[in-house]
């Protein structure tokens, strides 16, 4: 039997708090997780909180802070320690939404040519994905941020990638 991640559990339960409507709480337990982790900490414990608190967040400019932490965590992560939380999970797959997620950044923050560097790089990591729904909805968020960056739409989208 696996151990408990007591540290993802944290995570998981301050995501469907925010889900459930507490974006402000679930901003503060994060932040105090990740108070605890650490730069340095576990890089699943790092991408995962980065990437969940990065949607918690009505800035782009603040959401980008914990998009980059996210991708910088996914650079150190490995398969193996992915796959200890969860068999199923593999490093590639978490490229196209953390690239996805930095174009959307940078579009509603006016950098256009980075963001479309950003699309450019989710975009050829796309064969890491399956056509269910996880991959559906980033091929989605491409498209969107994609006609957003055709109109240079600084707009924040109503489904964020």
């Amino acid at each position: 039997m696996t151990a408990v991640d007591e540290t993802m559990s944290a995570i998981n339960d301050a995501v469907t708090l925010g889900r459930q409507g507490d974006t402000a709480q679930a901003r503060e337990r994060l932040i105090a997780l990740w108070d605890t982790i650490g730069a340095g900490g576990d890089p699943l414990h790092r991408v995962s909180l980065a990437h969940f608190l990065a949607d918690l967040h009505e800035h782009a400019a603040d959401a980008l802070t914990w998009d980059i932490r996210a991708l910088d965590a996914a650079d150190s992560l490995t398969d193996e320690r992915a796959q200890a939380h969860h068999a199923g999970l593999s490093v590639r797959d978490f490229y196209p939404s953390l690239h996805l997620n930095l174009a959307d950044n940078y579009r509603r923050l006016g950098a256009f040519d980075t963001a479309r560097r950003h699309l450019e790089a989710a975009r050829a990591r796309l064969d890491a994905l399956d056509e269910d729904g996880y991959g559906l909805g980033v091929r989605a968020g491409i498209a969107n941020v994609e006609a957003a960056l055709a109109n240079n739409s600084t707009e924040r989208l109503s489904s964020h990638p």
